[in-house]
């Protein structure tokens, strides 16, 4: 298969801008109180239904398709390869630190010296992306920022690649993914850039560490294009469809929903989950006319 020069820039231009979209949560970081935060719950449900919709219903079906077009028994081929990007989203996920992954929920947040609760209420203190830091240990906290920000940057690795490969197939999916995976980069931002912030309270240097970790997509786009682009095939094509799907669904359960709770007033998450995948079944069916 052949892509032109303006389908390959296109795809990375759209990986870039999921990819840079942590500096947007940096900026809401310095700004935003946490009880104005409830628009993220929605967003990141939004971009749940968008990712699970779109998985489901048309990436996962075309890859069985083009599958049962060259095996008999194609689409368990095709089921492996979805578990396949499951499976290595997961390994990734696992091969970092409970205590520097941003997708790990906190019991203990000692390091971070958050005023303590009266005797009566003593529990561990909880901590968000949206949180105001009243005390600090300015030394550990920079060092929470920056290995937040190298987490951050192994997890948009696959992102980029899956952003990048929908792009290539075909621009309005991509664009939708693109969108998605920025939403989902906002509050991963505002996780890195936070701790920084009040460690040092230097604005610039915590928005450039967010910036930063969101460059990992793009960079997963330039290599997935240097490996996967020389032998892209119809079948080629399948397995990598099959596989994206398995690590937007991975996405989506791992840690936009659980993050989008974090943040949930009133069902925010539920009600963006539900209008997501309504807005995508409508693009699609558009698209199809």
């Amino acid at each position: 298969m052949e892509f032109s020069t303006s389908q390959i820039l296109y795809a990375i231009i759209l990986t870039l801008f999921a990819g840079l979209s942590t500096a947007i949560g940096a900026v809401i970081a310095f700004f935003a109180r946490n009880d104005n935060l409830r628009i993220l719950s929605f967003g990141l449900g939004f971009s749940a239904g968008v990712m699970i919709y779109i998985s489901f219903m048309e990436i996962l079906p075309t890859a069985f398709n083009d599958f049962k077009a060259v095996y008999a028994y194609g689409e368990f081929l095709a089921l492996l390869c979805f578990f396949g990007g499951i499976f290595v989203s997961a390994f990734i996920d696992k091969c970092i630190p409970e205590d520097l992954n941003p997708h790990e929920p906190k019991d203990d947040y000692s390091e971070l010296k958050v005023c303590p609760l009266p005797k009566k209420a003593q529990k561990p203190p909880t901590y968000h992306p949206g949180e105001v830091i009243k005390k600090i240990d300015s030394k550990s906290l920079k060092r929470t920022g920056i290995f937040t920000a190298f987490a951050i940057a192994i997890h948009n690795f696959p992102e980029g690649f899956a952003t990048f490969i929908s792009s290539m197939d075909n621009l309005s999916f991509g664009i939708v993914i693109a969108i998605a995976v920025a939403i989902h980069n906002i509050p991963e931002g505002m996780a890195v850039s936070l701790p920084i912030y009040h460690a040092t309270n230097d604005k610039k240097k915590a928005f450039v560490y967010s910036a930063l970790s969101g460059l990992a997509e793009p960079l997963g786009a330039i290599v997935g294009a240097l490996f996967i682009l020389p032998f892209l095939s119809e079948l080629t094509l399948a397995i990598t469809f099959a596989f994206i799907a398995g690590i937007m669904v991975f996405i989506s359960f791992d840690e936009l929903l659980p993050q989008a709770r974090t943040y949930d007033k009133a069902h925010d998450s539920l009600y963006g989950l539900i209008i997501g995948m309504g807005v995508m079944g409508i693009s699609l069916v558009l698209l199809n006319i």
